[in-house]
């Protein structure tokens, strides 16, 4: 009997035994000493002589927006327009649009985009200090390939921008756009100029040239403000037409270089002459291919000639597509008016194109074109 219970004390004594050491084993942790474990350092510093960068404290300050807010501000005006538009059953209403202006001359001359005022039956600028006056419709002068117009206000003695170059701008500048942004009365924001010499196409029919690109918020109502540099000069005229084409984020101007010949002209004689030939021109497309059966599948095709123009006189018929024009290829209307409108007026033009799948050489000589019709 006492055997017995020596044997059970025995295994239950071993079984305690071994639970124990492999409680204790899953609980011990071993380590090593730091000697073992430690990376070695280097024991040559790099420069004992080294010391941090001078702090020298900041850059020059830039002249304060505010100052260049307070000396513009006085010259943008809001422009406010009523235009006759027609709903789903040609029914006539009133629709309401905003844009901006800005003095370039004391007795009362506005520069503004031509997409403001276009179309429209009233026209209201209201000064920065609150003075309104209602245009004369008679008095809008516009030129729609370069989204330019000039509204003229009985007003005397008016603060007029300084206009600046826009050529001397750097990627980098500081610029401000001021105007009538969404409606709501004349207010500035900030940016720098990220690009120069942008081309936009905003129509099917329209590319804008010779853009400014900022980073400066153009919204709704900005159009036709000025875009100012840091001495309150004008380099470029905001456009939110050619903005909501562009790039998110991004603002467009139309340069002051580009626009001043063309204010110039609408002051001085109410429209823009340009180089002229007298035809209608179509993109070389799949559909002009197929609808013309043409025998070229690049340049611009005629659509039409006027008659006694400087393009019947050359001979030009339609049907032809033109593929060269002053030296220069063209593949789209956009470049053969770029070229167009840079040659002089009354010198001749040479022109190859083809009539089926011949081609020819003819020179055409550009004359003024006409002054477009009025109301």
């Amino acid at each position: 009997m006492k055997t017995l219970n020596f044997k059970a004390f025995l295994a239950v004594f071993l079984t305690i035994f071994m639970l124990g050491t492999t409680f204790l084993a899953g609980c011990i942790t071993f380590t090593q000493s730091p000697e073992a474990t430690d990376t070695p350092t280097a024991t040559t510093p790099i420069n004992t002589d080294w010391t941090p960068p001078i702090n020298i404290g900041t850059a020059t300050q830039l002249p304060s927006i505010a100052d260049v807010v307070a000396l513009v501000k006085p010259s943008v005006v809001a422009i406010s327009t009523e235009v006759t538009t027609y709903d789903f059953f040609n029914r006539p209403f009133t629709q309401e649009g905003a844009g901006s202006g800005w003095v370039i001359d004391p007795d009362g001359i506005i520069v503004t985009n031509n997409h403001v005022v276009e179309g429209a039956n009233t026209i209201t600028v209201t000064t920065d200090n609150g003075d309104i006056y209602n245009a004369d419709i008679n008095s809008i002068f516009t030129d729609p390939l370069n989204d330019l117009a000039i509204i003229k206000i009985d007003a005397t003695g008016l603060p007029a921008l300084r206009r600046g170059t826009a050529s001397d701008l750097r990627v980098g500048d500081w610029v401000i756009a001021i105007g009538n942004a969404l409606g709501q009365g004349i207010r500035a924001t900030e940016g720098i100029v990220s690009r120069q010499g942008v081309s936009l196409q905003v129509d099917y029919n329209q590319t804008l040239y010779d853009l400014i690109e900022t980073s400066a918020a153009i919204n709704p109502g900005n159009s036709g403000g000025p875009l100012v540099n840091l001495a309150g000069e004008v380099i470029g005229i905001t456009s939110a037409k050619i903005a909501s084409v562009g790039v998110e984020g991004m603002g467009y101007a139309i340069s002051i270089d580009t626009a001043t010949p063309i204010i110039e002209e609408l002051v001085t004689k109410g429209y823009v002459t340009r180089p002229w030939l007298g035809v209608l021109l179509y993109p070389v497309d799949q559909i002009a291919i197929v609808q013309f059966d043409l025998k070229v599948d690049h340049g611009v095709l005629i659509t039409q000639v006027v008659a006694d123009s400087p393009a019947y006189a050359a001979g030009l018929q339609r049907g032809d597509v033109i593929v060269k024009i002053g030296g220069e290829n063209v593949t789209s209307i956009e470049e053969l008016t770029q070229v167009l409108h840079a040659a002089p007026i009354g010198e001749p033009l040479e022109i190859r194109y083809y009539r089926g799948d011949t081609e020819y050489i003819t020179t055409a000589i550009p004359i003024e074109s006409p002054r477009p019709q009025q109301g």
